[in-house]
């Protein structure tokens, strides 16, 4: 079974074309957790609605304490043998499971490239260390590995973290994750302080690495550089 882990807030606008096309899935044996992280819109009613007319979705609710603790939450409910992430604004293509777990055999996770708002992008050139989806996990590999709550980025020093204890992984070359760029989210704006904190907490990390893990450190240290000199 995949838990798929989908935090959510305010995200009324988006969330009943996520929510499809998880219910979509060519894989139908999925445990699908709702964490609404106080929403103040009608998300949680959306989700309420979906979890009355399918069993695989379940919903929980927390106060607002933002995505690192909702998905934190989600991990606590994780029944299943492998673990994805989905964002409440994203949405995935009917066969990303079924491609995820055709790959994923003898190592800690797959992962693949994404689409961005319906326009494709190569996925050779898309793969990324840093964001948590667009990649089906073992959970077994993951499960005493937490985001940082009360942090911006928090799925970069996760993943972060992840890669460094030696995690191994296929990668597929396949663009199945649809990622949409809402400019209501959260790293859609400027946050000069959580920027420094992220390249601090990298920085920090590539002390003690692995000669690979600097590498793949810096690597994304120099690229996060440049994506917020460019935003």
């Amino acid at each position: 079974m995949i838990s798929i882990i989908v935090p959510i807030y305010n995200t009324e606008a988006y969330l009943a074309a996520c929510l499809d096309s998880l219910l979509r899935q060519t894989v139908q044996d999925l445990q699908i957790i709702l964490v609404d992280d106080g929403s103040r819109d009608n998300s949680l009613a959306i989700a309420q609605e979906y979890a009355t007319k399918d069993s695989r979705i379940e919903v929980y609710q927390q106060a607002h304490a933002g995505q690192s603790a909702a998905r934190n939450n989600g991990l606590i409910h994780a029944k299943g043998e492998y673990i994805a992430f989905v964002d409440a604004d994203d949405s995935l293509i009917p066969d990303w499971c079924e491609k995820h777990l055709q790959t994923i055999e003898n190592v800690d996770y797959a992962q693949s490239g994404y689409q961005q708002n319906d326009k494709k992008i190569l996925p050779k050139f898309r793969y990324q260390f840093t964001a948590c989806w667009a990649r089906l996990y073992r959970h077994e590999a993951i499960t005493d590995l937490r985001f940082t709550e009360g942090m911006i980025y928090e799925d970069i020093i996760w993943s972060m973290d992840f890669w460094l204890r030696g995690a191994s992984c296929r990668m597929i070359d396949y663009a199945g994750y649809i990622y949409r760029q809402n400019p209501n989210s959260t790293t859609s704006k400027p946050h000069p302080n959580a920027r420094r904190r992220v390249l601090h907490e990298l920085t920090t990390r590539s002390k003690g690495a692995s000669l690979k893990g600097k590498l793949i450190l810096w690597y994304t240290i120099i690229r996060l550089k440049l994506y917020f000199t460019l935003r």
